[in-house]
């Protein structure tokens, strides 16, 4: 049996054809034939990557599709032609995480973390598979647990009918598809309706406050009301620092190597998790302490006295939670935030917000607007951000060199779309200096 992905390059496809991939099955897929990050770790588990082509179909495959792709596809249409079985990518992880004790990690923000996290706890337990979204997969062929992401957009999360659901909050995102923050909530409470075992929710997410579902909920947060509650927080060079009460009674004592209170609640949920399995809490806190972070998430690199951070941050309310952290951890420079905005929709619906959470940073570059596919011709240009921030410039490849003149300072790079771009060209730029 050959597993064939259509679009394989997809972070979720990556991971997943990784997964299949780790345990024993052949995999391989096609793409088209443009570079992105997440085609790394299938070169090195040596799956093979194939342009599109409908002759990559063959008979006898099980064909794995990404949901960007419909029926007018080459190679949707050759496996339709051959008979073969062909599911959609949401639809083939909804049965294939039946065959484990699943969690589902979903929320408008902080899920990616929150994944990485608990399969690095979890799998320091039990055997544990797990899917990323940032294009990480692993696959344990004796795997008790599954966790994996578990996205909204588009309902995508429906497939799926896990054992367990972290749930991190519900925020307005994606207008191109919800209407608005109660459209969004919509999807969250009818998705809390397919778990199976119990929900693990943020108490402090006034929406997911009053989420109804057929299973416990369990609630984490800051907030005295929450069952599981972090107390007596410090921090210092080495991270953050946490006393963790269930309903009121001391449980331990947590550290962890980030900064920031969204950093805080992700290692609630998977406290939460955890101990509702029955894994220890020694095992729990040494390694929450261990964790390296996932791709994208506030990954640091020194370049001479300035600090260089890529972050996914794409929505307001992420860059000041990344501003946040910025400032908790390097308290003394200054911070210089370098924002691509993602899709015309995101930044029209939320250009005021954006600007807002912007001005936290000391000094603000704005990069073109990284369209979507799916968006048609817009009026909307970054001068249009760019008017509503005091100060901001506007950044290009080619103007990166005025970076320079922040010596000792903590440059972010954030967006969803390539601004990695514009932090390589930095890079070369300080090396040719």
């Amino acid at each position: 049996m050959t597993y064939h992905f259509i679009g394989i390059k997809g972070s979720g496809m990556s991971a997943l054809a990784q997964v299949l991939h780790d345990m024993k099955y052949h995999v391989q897929g096609s793409d088209v034939e443009k570079t992105f990050f997440t085609q790394r770790p299938l070169e090195q588990k040596g799956i093979e990557l194939l342009p599109f082509n409908e002759n990559n179909i063959q008979e006898g495959q099980e064909v794995v599709a990404s949901a960007a792709y419909g029926e007018d596809h080459e190679e949707v249409k050759k496996a339709r032609e051959l008979g073969l079985s062909i599911k959609k990518y949401p639809e083939f992880l909804g049965n294939f995480i039946q065959h484990f004790i699943s969690v589902a990690v979903t929320g408008s923000h902080g899920k990616t973390s929150t994944t990485g996290l608990l399969s690095h706890v979890l799998g320091n337990a039990h055997p544990t598979s797990f899917l990323i979204g940032d294009g990480t997969g692993k696959g344990e062929e004796d795997s008790r647990y599954f966790v994996f992401e578990a996205c909204e957009y588009r309902r995508h999360f429906l497939n799926y009918h896990p054992d367990y659901c972290i749930m991190t909050n519900v925020d307005f995102d994606h207008p191109d598809y919800f209407r608005d923050v109660d459209d969004v909530f919509s999807a969250f409470e009818e998705m809390a309706k397919q778990v199976k075992k119990a929900i693990v929710a943020c108490g402090d997410d006034r929406h997911l406050q009053g989420i109804q579902a057929n299973v416990p909920v369990v609630y984490y947060g800051l907030g005295e009301e929450n069952d599981f509650q972090a107390r007596n927080i410090e921090t210092n060079r080495e991270g953050t620092h946490f006393d963790v009460y269930i309903r009121n009674h001391f449980y331990g004592k947590f550290s962890i190597h980030r900064f920031g209170n969204h950093h805080i609640l992700n290692s609630l949920a998977v406290i939460a998790l955890c101990h509702y399995e029955g894994v220890p809490a020694e095992v729990i806190a040494e390694h929450i302490l261990t964790f390296q972070g996932v791709k994208r998430r506030f990954s640091e690199k020194e370049v001479g006295t300035q600090v260089l951070i890529d972050d996914y941050a794409h929505h307001p309310t992420e860059i000041a939670a990344t501003i946040e952290s910025a400032r908790q951890k390097y308290p003394n420079k200054e911070l210089v935030a370098v924002f691509q905005p993602h899709t015309f929709s995101r930044t029209e619906m939320f250009l005021q917000e954006f600007a807002d959470s912007l001005k936290a940073a000391d000094y603000v570059y704005l990069c073109d607007i990284f369209g979507s596919a799916r968006e048609q011709n817009q009026t909307l240009t970054i001068e249009d951000l760019q008017q509503l921030i005091p100060g901001a410039q506007l950044l290009s490849v080619k103007t990166i060199e005025v970076l320079l003149k922040h010596e000792n300072s903590v440059v972010l790079f954030m967006g969803a779309g390539d601004v990695q771009k514009f932090q390589k060209a930095y890079e070369e730029t300080k090396g040719g200096v």
